[in-house]
């Protein structure tokens, strides 16, 4: 319950969708400055229990009352007009220093502030969509990890569903901040699992795009070649709704040339219906793809997701990868036990591209002075955050020339093998998608080291291949269970469309209590 202009009006933060407060605004049920107030509330209540956001944005009730002055005067809005956000803090955001959960880059912890001159342009399409934005939301240091965010300088993120459990990272603050309502739509990002991972360990729809279909200049690189920027929500239709405004051209960053005409001309929610699934030939996991088996309890939540497909009308193919080699592709990077960190290599590059793109008033303009910067803490070396690069072949090349565009040869031969069986596979069983368990078993403690085992974390990432997570139950203990829906590159639209059908038949999702 919160107050709009001296009135209660009934309505529950934690179940706010786009559609509701779309129709809310146009009844005059509530105002944009109303419900941002109510978020702020909610996040003053609720933040320090899970540490979700760490930065607020002072600006956001003016902006929010700025688009009820122009909702007002009749004047046209955005699409998300209104709509509370949040943004995860390695995206550049103008008035915020982007910290990367690192103290040292950040004044307040004894580090410097990587102050950007200019919005990161997904943060500038949510502005010129009118989204209210919160504040920034917590990640792990260098958005390194894909389970938690435990070694952020702003302290760990509380999984909102089970405040025991990892929460998924590196967008874990992003989830966070969703899941308990104290915002409507989170950005987030990934390179390998930080949009799907922390999605269905906090009971939330994503959305891990083709690459190239969204922009990410302007955002703290791992790879130039896997990382990609997506929404996390509470629905499909809103989260369909947000990647309406953040797919497309973008001239800071040539490779979303490759999205054009590829975005559907009605939009992501243009093939949302109850009735999706009807017909549609989706494969299964098993050895084919991967040869980690799920944990008997993930077993049978699948069979049960299984049953409820079919009687969706989808027909299920069985391990249709058997035989054909994906599987074997698969090469985990030492030390890492599960990881496959094949693509970047370039890191040194895409971080000294980030480095010059934040302005002339940055404390860091290239990589060298970054490098000066962290020496102590040896990033790439024996004992360094990121020592894995060390076993990727062509990596000592590209850090000792990061201002020269890096030789990637093996990960393109990698990728374009990846591509080839993944659609021959798909053309040959005549696949409109992939249906899998998100995880193969459920979530790990928050404090015991183990990482979360998900199901196509490199292999989607390496390909580029898009996902969309959607929740399908829990496990005894309360751990959540998500299925991740994959399919060809731009196939987002069609992707949405067999979430929505599965999200809107069962009803999985039950508002976590806080």
């Amino acid at each position: 319950m919160f107050c709009a202009e001296g009135n209660e009006v009934d309505i529950d933060l934690a179940t706010l969708t786009v559609e509701s407060l779309q129709e809310g605004f146009r009844t005059g049920q509530f105002t944009a400055e109303s419900v941002a107030k109510a978020c702020f509330k909610r996040i003053e209540q609720y933040n320090p229990k899970y540490n979700a956001l760490i930065f607020l944005n002072p600006t956001a009730i003016d902006d929010a009352r700025e688009i009820d002055r122009r909702r007002a005067a009749g004047e046209a809005l955005g699409p998300l007009a209104g709509v509370p956000v949040v943004i995860k803090d390695a995206m550049d955001m103008v008035g915020f220093p982007t910290t990367a959960g690192w103290s040292k880059l950040y004044s307040k912890t004894g580090g410097i502030d990587l102050l950007p001159s200019r919005d990161a342009p997904v943060v500038a399409r949510m502005r010129a969509a009118g989204a209210v934005m919160l504040g920034k939301t917590n990640v792990p240091i260098l958005s390194r990890s894909g389970t938690h965010a435990n070694d952020s300088w702003a302290g760990p993120t509380f999984n909102v569903v089970m405040p025991d459990r990892v929460p998924g990272a590196s967008s874990a603050g992003s989830a966070a901040a969703v899941a308990s309502g104290m915002a409507v739509i989170g950005l987030a990002e990934e390179t390998g699992g930080s949009i799907q991972n922390p999605a269905s360990a906090q009971d939330l729809v994503s959305i891990k795009p083709t690459m190239g279909l969204v922009p990410n200049a302007g955002v703290v690189p791992l790879s130039g070649n896997r990382d990609v920027v997506g929404p996390i929500a509470r629905t499909v239709r809103d989260a369909a709704l947000c990647l309406d405004v953040l797919a497309g051209y973008s001239s800071e960053d040539p490779k979303t040339l490759a999205a054009v005409g590829h975005q559907p001309e009605h939009g992501y929610t243009s093939l949302l219906s109850a009735d999706a699934l009807e017909g549609k030939r989706l494969g299964l996991y098993g050895p084919g793809w991967r040869n980690q088996p799920l944990s008997d309890e993930a077993a049978v939540l699948y069979e049960r997701a299984k049953r409820e497909l079919q009687s969706l009308g989808a027909v299920l193919i069985e391990d249709p990868f058997a035989g054909s080699g994906f599987a074997d592709l698969r090469e985990p990077t030492p030390p890492t036990p599960n990881f496959d960190a094949r693509g970047m290599e370039s890191i040194p590059y895409d971080l000294h591209q980030y480095f010059r793109r934040l302005g002339g008033k940055s404390a860091v303009k290239t990589f060298s002075e970054f490098a000066s910067l962290v020496a102590d803490a040896d990033v790439f070396g024996p004992n360094g955050m990121l020592n894995f690069m060390q076993s990727l072949p062509q990596f000592t090349a590209a850090l000792a020339d990061p201002e020269s565009p890096p030789d990637i040869s093996a990960f393109i031969t990698l990728k374009a093998r990846y591509m080839r069986i993944f659609n021959k596979v798909l053309s040959e069983a005549k696949l409109d998608a992939l249906v899998f368990p998100q995880m193969r078993c459920e979530l790990p403690p928050l404090f015991g080291g183990e990482t979360i085992q998900e199901t196509t974390v490199g292999e989607i990432n390496i390909a580029g291949f898009p996902g969309i997570t959607v929740p399908a139950g829990y496990y005894a203990s309360g751990s959540p269970f998500g299925l991740i829906f994959v399919g060809r590159e731009w196939c987002e639209a069609e992707l949405l469309g067999l979430a929505y059908a599965y999200e809107t038949a069962t009803h999985h999702r039950n508002v976590p209590g806080l």
